[in-house]
């Protein structure tokens, strides 16, 4: 696996903007991919919000399959002061209920009075500048199918009660997980230009193939599935004419159509993991991350004790 990062340096500014403005707010908003759920809830977000109530929207849930977003909203639910809903765009009438989902969860809180004020947030190109501007019922936000789109900060008065605290959406420095790095790759949160088209689709078609083999071999008119994923990029390849001049099969070419019909969900609904999956990584992550503090310690322990016996003064 390759170390998928992508972190231009507005989303520094805007991590140390949240890290400021969060005692202000009653509440989080955290907008995630509900294909990649996991993947897609940044750990700086949950590291600075504390015990503040949390409200986890899934969106393109339209895109995502909808028995595995049950699963993910009932693994949401069951969390303190945590709650989740799914929801797509293309329902503007249930992104309006959100200002009644945030009032419920801030009920019998005996600090709150008055509006609410929520930050709402996300990692790039999930959709939270779209649904923003559905619930203001005008163009705040700036829109586009590609990430980065909102560089600051802005304060949404709606008036329903409802004050928002609109942030660029935010990657974090470094992506610990390899797996996560595929998905957000995959599913667009990274820009298209900061990856490998082919490596990035060689690991979906592995993933789609072991998960979804209904719909691939639905979507690509196939009997049988090859055990591997090259194999089947060859296959759809010529099925498709991807052919460079002398008749090889284009690899990077079917690899952007492949990656192109999983992100609208032309293949079919798909999920890249799931709250299990979720739940062990963050167990193999956080042991590797404690070996490396571990094994750092260690070091500046015995630089110390170097600089010591050197100078007779104890080391910084």
């Amino acid at each position: 696996m390759i170390s998928i990062n992508w972190f231009p340096g507005h989303m520094a500014k805007a991590i140390k903007d949240i890290r400021e403005i969060l005692p202000k707010v009653d509440l989080v908003i955290e907008v995630l991919d509900a294909r990649i759920p996991y993947s897609s809830a940044n750990p700086v977000i949950e590291e600075f919000r504390g015990g503040k109530p949390a409200l986890k929207v899934l969106t393109k849930s339209d895109l995502a399959d909808p028995v595995m977003t049950e699963r993910w909203l009932a693994h949401f639910d069951s969390q303190d002061g945590v709650r989740a809903i799914a929801l797509t765009t293309e329902q503007p009438e249930q992104i309006r209920q959100l200002a009644s989902v945030c009032r419920k969860l801030m009920a019998g809180r005996s600090d709150h009075l008055g509006n609410i004020t929520a930050l709402i947030t996300g990692i790039p190109n999930v959709g939270k500048s779209t649904l923003i501007n559905i619930l203001a019922g005008r163009t705040i936000a700036k829109t586009g199918n590609e990430p980065a789109i909102t560089k600051g900060q802005q304060r949404i008065d709606l008036d329903n009660g409802l004050v928002l605290i609109d942030s660029p959406g935010i990657l974090w420095p470094k992506i610990h997980n390899p797996a996560s790095g595929y998905r957000l790759a995959l599913t667009g949160a990274i820009k298209d230009t900061a990856i490998d088209h082919d490596d990035i689709a060689f690991w979906g078609v592995a993933l789609f193939l072991k998960r979804y083999p209904a719909l691939m071999k639905q979507r690509y008119k196939l009997e049988t599935l090859p055990e591997l994923e090259v194999e089947f990029l060859e296959i759809v390849g010529r099925q498709r004419g991807c052919l460079t001049n002398g008749g090889r099969v284009d690899l990077n070419k079917i690899c952007t159509v492949v990656l192109n019909e999983f992100r609208t969900a032309t293949i079919g609904r798909i999920t890249l993991e799931s709250p299990e999956e979720a739940v062990a990584e963050q167990i193999i992550v956080q042991r590797a991350l404690d070996e490396k503090a571990a094994i750092e310690a260690e070091k500046k322990k015995q630089r110390k004790q170097a600089f010591k016996a050197r100078t007779g003064k104890p080391g910084r």
